[in-house]
């Protein structure tokens, strides 16, 4: 590709607005209108919302610190849900002092982002899981637990396409200067898409709130935040971008983030994202764990909490939130969590649920108040994720001999093939890893090859196990072709009916914040609202600001009187 070209398209994008060094002390420092109210929210849980949120890398250190206080009143806390949301509420509430018991009713902990060992000692993941570098708040938790340096394994600076025949397209972010200048290169030169799509591709970014962003931040934001209610194609085409573009580049990547193509995901989920991208050279960085979810992220986590007296209950399933009720029939406290047939009473109760955990626990008399209303019109996709062992190495297709050779130590990421995320257009799973190479800590065996992970979509959901095995294997025989030599010998699928909140126009306004009308109880999961979306960062962002509200409304609910007759038990 010539650089006339790369400058073309570079000058093209650039042509809207000029842009000006970005740094934190740069932004406007005012705070930007929301859908919660302000007044409503504890300081330090607001410092997690608005404009300056997005770039203030402070956050980090507030994961990594902890809340900084004391409470003077020391409150039981029940937490419904033990993902990342319910575990980091539960590190912050035990620091400060309060004691805390945790309920989970799968046998183990993370989430979505679980993961267990089967019989034969193979570790199965819930999901394929990839740590942005903007995920601050979640590094400031690993850092906390000792299991940021250690745990997670830094990836080229690239973000990978693997097309049908084996060719490669690349973003290819590694640059002498960081962004935008970073970013606008890797689009310019990218050999994902053609000249047509790349100029039009140049247009409709260089008309985005994204150009705006770099002189104006709050102004660019602004504007992402009112594209909720259009798709990523209606916004992107309005702006001279092109189909081409949508089909070999941005579905790939609204499907990884979502699992939802750009006809039917948020312009604000995907521009909220490429913003990040755009201002902050760190945020495409990519990182994956060292091994499972399991091991290298929850683990730490669970030992930083039974070093605080936290108590987790696994298989354990809250049937009832028994609560108070005023004149009206609004509840106005919840008292205990019914537990097969026990009843556990809780000065405060946090439900860290899922979507369909939160609609399951809810009583009908919660929905009495609009906020627990609205999350019955949240919905979830479908995924089923799809684990492959062969006895060569996949994604290895220059070397045959390299391709075969699983003799020896190969630990460490050091067999052959493509050591990254990667991201088709032409599969069924628009993201995939070969985990014995990205991941090898748990996930090599040795006298072993490749071990693929793909997460395919509501495409291939409804069809059998055995199906999705067969239709995945050929899928990568397609992007690699010189895999057909190899075998496949072990699979594993695991589905999961309802994963992340289906991020379609218009679902922002039914986003729940983390305090809500019953003074006691509050909500923490990736589906709150937390300006960001469902992924492990949103899930942390939430258990940190769940915990600041319970905080900051510990000691005038140490102070609430209970009545003095029975509450009124109300079945989930």
């Amino acid at each position: 590709m010539s650089g006339s070209f790369v400058r073309s398209v570079l000058l093209l994008t650039l042509s809207v607005a000029p842009v000006a060094p970005l740094t934190l002390n740069s932004l406007p420092l005012t705070r930007p209108l929301s859908l919660l109210s302000s007044a409503r929210m504890a300081e330090q849980s607001s410092d997690q919302l608005g404009n300056d949120a997005f770039l203030n890398t402070a956050l980090m250190e507030r994961a990594e610190k902890g809340p900084g206080v004391t409470s003077k009143a020391k409150l039981k806390v029940g937490i419904v849900g033990a993902g990342l949301a319910g575990m980091i509420t539960a590190m912050d509430l035990a620091d400060a002092g309060h004691e805390v018991e945790i309920f989970e009713s799968r046998r183990f902990v993370g989430g979505k982002v679980s993961s267990w060992q089967d019989k034969e000692g193979n570790h199965i993941e819930m999901g394929l899981h990839v740590f942005f570098g903007c995920y601050y708040n979640l590094f400031g938790i690993m850092r906390r637990t000792g299991s940021f340096e250690p745990n997670l394994r830094l990836k080229e600076h690239t973000h990978t396409f693997i097309n049908n025949g084996g060719s490669i397209g690349e973003l290819d972010f590694r640059f002498p200067i960081g962004a935008p200048v970073s970013g606008l290169q890797a689009f310019a030169r990218t050999q994902q898409l053609g000249v047509y799509d790349k100029l039009a591709n140049a247009l409709a970014l260089g008309t985005s709130p994204i150009v705006r962003a770099l002189v104006d931040f709050n102004g660019g934001m602004d504007m992402v935040r009112e594209l909720d209610d259009i798709t990523f194609t209606e916004w992107f085409t309005r702006k001279g971008g092109s189909r081409g573009s949508i089909e070999r580049m941005w579905d790939p990547i609204a499907y990884a983030l979502g699992f939802l193509d750009c006809d039917h995901i948020s312009a604000r989920c995907m521009l909220t994202i490429f913003m990040l991208f755009a201002i902050r050279t760190e945020a495409s960085v990519l990182r994956m764990l060292e091994g499972s979810p399991q091991t290298y992220l929850h683990d730490p986590i669970l030992k930083y909490l039974d070093e605080r007296d936290v108590k987790i209950h696994l298989n354990t399933r809250v049937s009832e939130l028994i609560h108070e009720t005023d004149a009206e029939g609004y509840p106005t406290r919840v008292t205990a969590l019914k537990i097969g047939g026990e009843t556990r009473e809780f000065d405060a109760v946090v439900a860290a649920c899922d979507v369909p955990g939160i609609k399951k626990l809810l009583p009908d008399s919660f929905r009495k108040y609009p906020l627990f209303e609205r999350i019955g019109n949240l919905d979830c996709v479908p995924i089923a994720t799809v684990q492959l062992r062969f006895d060569g190495w996949v994604t290895e297709m220059q070397d045959e001999h390299k391709m075969r050779l699983v003799d020896g130590d190969l630990s460490d990421g050091r067999g052959a093939g493509i050591d990254n995320l990667l991201y088709s257009a032409d599969a069924e799973f628009s993201c995939f890893a070969d985990l014995a190479l990205v991941s090898p800590g748990e996930y090599y065996k040795s006298g072993e090859g490749s071990l693929m992970q793909a997460v395919m979509d509501s495409r291939a959901y409804t069809r059998s196990q055995e199906q999705i095995v067969a239709d995945c294997i050929e899928q990568m025989h397609k992007l690699f072709p010189s895999s057909r030599k190899l075998n496949c010998t072990w699979s594993s699928v695991v589905k999961l009916g309802q994963s992340l909140y289906r991020e379609i126009p218009g679902q922002d306004q039914y986003r729940p914040s983390q305090k809500t009308p019953i003074s006691n109880f509050f909500l923490a999961g990736s589906y709150t609202y937390q300006d960001y979306i469902d992924s492990m960062e949103g899930a942390t962002k939430s258990g940190i600001m769940a915990a600041d509200e319970v905080l900051a409304s510990a000691e005038k609910i140490a102070a609430m009187p209970r009545k003095a007759s029975a509450p009124e038990m109300v079945t989930a």
